[in-house]
């Protein structure tokens, strides 16, 4: 059987976030749809799965609804479910900025680039690309010479901007997030803040990678994503592994979080390290009493024992 999993935002007024998630909670369950929605007053963000006749059922349906008219989904093809419950939270924003003046994406946003012509403008030696996603996301992969805020959240980028405007000024600044919904709000704040030529890639780099003409060109390494799957390829010509292994710096793709509960920072890690670290991403973290990679493995005390002592005389060494 055939899946498909489903990305897709809208900015539209509704007047009860709150009632809306709880009735296309239900929605959703009918469907036997999984994934996370966020639902605003200033609109909806989603991520489902679900067989394909489910999810084009559930396509159908917010097509036909009178508030999401113009909606638009970008689809991937999987052989089974990318998520384990179905959720649909209510929230005072779909993205955060933390500005007291929030933007209004539907008022002030940057132009939308098409992927063939983003391809072409990225390469201008005036043009500046400012990736507008989080480190982690970044360190898997990215456009090739994008710029990479030293940010951990979105919110933080207001701030990084204001302390690097210097690098910005005068400059064609093109920006790109995973679907585009960050990039509506983050192009329209770059306008109000005085940038005047301010482009987005529309859609995102999901549709970029999937365009017949970009063909996911100048990408390298793979696309971060908020599912079960974590990273997803881009790049339709060629594959670079730009992801290094957080413990020896090895080329590595595949994303872990850290098996101390307290700490759950995602980490590249191979299978080997992630073993031989007992799924910490740091000694501390490798010893601590809820280590889930330990109780998980059911692995013995003097097995552990033993592995903590060789990572403690390694650390030591260095």
């Amino acid at each position: 059987m055939k899946y498909q999993v489903l990305l897709y935002y809208y900015y539209v007024d509704i007047e009860d976030p709150e009632a809306f998630a709880s009735e296309h909670l239900e929605l959703c369950r009918s469907m036997d749809l999984k994934g996370r929605i966020l639902v605003a007053e200033e609109g909806i963000n989603g991520t489902v799965s679900g067989t394909v006749e489910d999810t084009e059922k559930y396509m159908a349906y917010m097509k036909e609804h009178p508030l999401f008219e113009g909606i638009t989904f970008k689809i991937d093809e999987e052989e089974g479910h990318a998520f384990k419950k179905m959720h649909v939270r209510p929230r005072p924003e779909l993205v955060n900025l933390s500005l007291e003046d929030d933007i209004n994406p539907r008022e002030l946003t940057g132009e939308y680039v098409a992927p063939a012509d983003f391809l072409e403008q990225m390469q201008d030696e005036d043009t500046i690309v400012l990736d507008a996603r989080n480190t982690y996301e970044y360190d898997v992969g990215h456009f090739r010479g994008a710029i990479r805020p030293e940010v951990e959240t979105f919110r933080d980028l207001p701030d990084w901007v204001r302390e690097n405007r210097d690098m910005l000024e005068g400059k064609r600044i093109l920006t790109y997030c995973t679907g585009g919904i960050r990039c509506e709000k983050f192009s329209g704040w770059l306008k109000r803040e005085g940038f005047e030529d301010v482009g987005q890639l529309h859609g995102g780099i999901v549709t970029y990678g999937k365009d017949p003409v970009a063909k996911g060109q100048n990408w390298d390494g793979m696309m971060y994503v908020f599912d079960e799957r974590l990273t997803v390829p881009v790049n339709q010509v060629e594959h670079n592994i730009v992801g290094r292994d957080h413990f020896d710096g090895t080329p590595c793709e595949r994303y872990i979080n850290c098996a101390n509960p307290d700490c759950n920072d995602q980490i590249l890690a191979s299978e080997e390290n992630e073993a031989k670290h007992l799924g910490g991403c740091s000694l501390e973290c490798s010893k601590h009493s809820r280590n889930r990679y330990i109780i998980e493995n059911d692995l013995s005390p003097e097995y552990v024992e033993a592995q903590i002592k060789k990572l403690e005389e390694e650390a030591y060494a260095q």
